[in-house]
């Protein structure tokens, strides 16, 4: 069987291509995180999956719990998953679209992890600087990792930027071992 992210690609390309036409992009990551957060939860995906429930049963069940935050389009893409039994693709097709969306956007996702918490002020400067150093908007997420032990550790796509505490020490030990 093919993977999910393989699965599910045509189907975020499509989402985002009808998106995209209508200058929606935001609408549709908002739409497409709601149907993922449904479908998702335990109880939704074993209803979805009952044999003794039709496509359009399922589609109904997940356009009925979000009844009024969808759009026609929306409705009528979740009714095509079901026909094609890819309901449960949705939170795969939600991440693909939203790298569609930032690709198309300019934008870079970065993943801040942290010992600490970090305060609103220092994350604004650190994406400041990040975007300085990038040439693109930087949308950060924050991650707290008890084990950096201090400091700051960054992945910006396949490029990491370890500033922690951890991989200073981890230097010092090689730097005394082989000296």
């Amino acid at each position: 069987m093919a993977e999910p992210a393989t699965l599910a690609r045509p189907y975020a390309e499509a989402a985002f291509a009808i998106a995209d036409e209508s200058d929606r992009r935001a609408e549709w990551s908002t739409m497409l995180a709601a149907l993922a957060a449904v479908v998702a939860d335990p109880r939704v995906r074993a209803a979805i999956a009952d044999p003794n429930r039709s496509a359009a049963q399922a589609a109904g069940l997940v356009i009925g719990i979000l009844a009024g935050r969808l759009t026609g389009e929306a409705e009528n893409f979740v009714r095509v998953l079901a026909e094609n039994g890819r309901l449960e693709l949705l939170p795969h097709i939600r991440a693909q679209y939203e790298a569609l969306r930032n690709e198309r956007e300019g934008v870079l996702e970065a993943e801040v992890q942290s010992a600490f918490a970090l305060e609103a002020a220092a994350l604004a400067d650190l994406v400041a600087r990040l975007e300085k150093k990038t040439g693109r908007k930087v949308k950060a997420s924050v991650r707290l990792d008890p084990e950096l032990i201090g400091g700051v550790r960054i992945v910006l796509g396949d490029r990491v930027i370890d500033g922690s505490v951890r991989a200073q020490l981890a230097a010092l030990e090689n730097a005394l071992k082989t000296g």
